[in-house]
């Protein structure tokens, strides 16, 4: 596998002012590999912790921080001494014991020599639960779904995302359908790295959907084992509502449609829960699309999206003669594949505030509004190759952005203040 990601860490590393960076993200989206991984090729030794599976660890935590009594039991642990130019420190689901979390401080003002690399799921849920957090002390990197790019990697279309990543638009449209069919097999698939590989190996789509399945296993068995009791009815009754609402045209999620008088206030516990574990991702409605969009989103009016597109087309049953059937894929479940998958590609571009704008009668809307620290710029999501949708047309002329985006089955072409970026290009945004 490659992961873009990794070139993040071999930045972290060489940095002068390193500070102990936290991977965060969903069960099964590839950290734990990751962290393994880097530390096998960058550094001499590396000592790895899993702080839910090693509960006598936490005892070196306790106590007033001890930099010192830290690193001499976490050599007694690994059964040599640990070199700070050398070894790479692994603290997995640090979430799990707080005291270490907090002792990260402690390591970046009086050890800032040790390199800490730490992985979490539930950051977001401990930090909601009192845990303390030295947020000025540590950096903190979102670990997504494998992208459409490292997809292509994984499948051995190395040439193809080049072409891409060097904007050679004058090379790809004799490639266009190897592009939109490979876009089809991650419509399936998806970016979990456990369900790539198995598809990877002999492009079995049966292998890959069997382990989606594995994966909604994990994800549904950890409502039991770590979300409150008392919300556990709700959160299953909001995840297996998200695949329902995804495939209609509803302009925000309603909670009505779980069940009859459900009301926002009754479920706030349970998505709570589900966002902080980072297993449902929410996008509110703008009300007045500038930068910075925080400043507008509407709380009251969102939608919610999983966190892969190969996993919601499990749920929703999508089978694979679909991708057989022209574009069908695309168009599948009123579009809520293609919806997905644009949010899963902006989200792998990281720190890329996503909303999304509804007029306020209702009589227009553009998918997402992207802030790049200067404009909201709006994204809209056409795939047809008839590029004359009325959605965007009526944003341009009531706000007027500098730029606005289509992202399409079509080909790269630019306009004045309007660029069609195909949807397999979404990550050269």
């Amino acid at each position: 596998m490659v992961r873009t990601a990794y070139e993040h860490l071999k930045k972290w590393k060489e940095r002068k002012t390193r500070r102990p960076l936290i991977l965060r993200g969903p069960r099964q989206v590839g950290k734990t590999w990751l962290l393994r991984e880097f530390g096998e090729k960058e550094y001499e030794c590396s000592v790895y912790i899993n702080f839910e599976e090693n509960t006598q660890i936490a005892s070196l935590f306790s106590g007033p921080p001890s930099v010192d009594r830290i690193i001499t039991g976490l050599g007694l642990c690994a059964g040599h001494s640990i070199d700070p130019a050398s070894t790479l420190l692994i603290f997995d689901e640090i979430q799990a014991v707080p005291q270490a979390l907090s002792c990260l401080k402690t390591f970046s003002k009086d050890a800032p020599e040790f390199h800490i690399l730490c992985a979490s799921s539930g950051l977001d849920a401990a930090l909601r639960a009192g845990a303390a957090f030295p947020a000025e002390w540590v950096e903190v990197f979102d670990l997504h779904p494998m992208s459409f790019f490292e997809f292509l990697l994984a499948a051995g279309k190395e040439s193809y995302v080049t072409m891409l990543r060097e904007r050679r638009y004058d090379l790809t449209p004799s490639y266009r359908q190897d592009y939109i069919r490979f876009l089809k097999y991650y419509c399936f698939v998806g970016g979990m790295p456990e369900a790539v590989a198995a598809f990877s190996e002999r492009r079995d789509f049966s292998a890959a959907r069997e382990a989606q399945r594995r994966i909604l296993t994990v994800y549904e068995q950890g409502f039991s084992k770590s979300a409150p009791a008392e919300a556990l009815p709700r959160i299953r009754m909001l995840w297996n509502s998200i695949p329902r609402q995804l495939d209609r045209d509803n302009r925000k999620f309603i909670f009505g449609a779980m069940k009859e008088g459900a009301r926002a206030r009754d479920f706030e516990t349970a998505l709570a829960w589900l966002t902080d574990n980072g297993l449902v991702r929410d996008i509110h409605r703008a009300s007045l699309p500038e930068s910075p969009l925080e400043a507008s989103e509407d709380v009251r009016a969102f939608k919610l999206f999983l966190p892969d597109v190969g996993l919601l087309g499990c749920l929703l049953g999508l089978r694979q003669d679909t991708l057989l059937d022209d574009n069908a894929v695309f168009w599948a479940y009123h579009g809520a594949l293609t919806e997905q998958y644009v949010l899963q590609q902006l989200d792998s571009l990281n720190q890329m505030v996503v909303c999304y704008w509804v007029a306020e009668r209702g009589t227009a809307e553009v998918e997402f509004l992207v802030d790049n620290c200067m404009d909201a710029i709006p994204v809209e999501i056409a795939v047809e190759q008839n590029l004359q949708s009325k959605k965007l047309k009526v944003f341009r002329e009531k706000f007027h952005p500098k730029q606005s985006i289509r992202t399409s089955l079509s080909d790269y072409r630019r306009e004045p203040g309007l660029l069609n970026l195909p949807l397999w290009a979404l990550e050269t945004l």
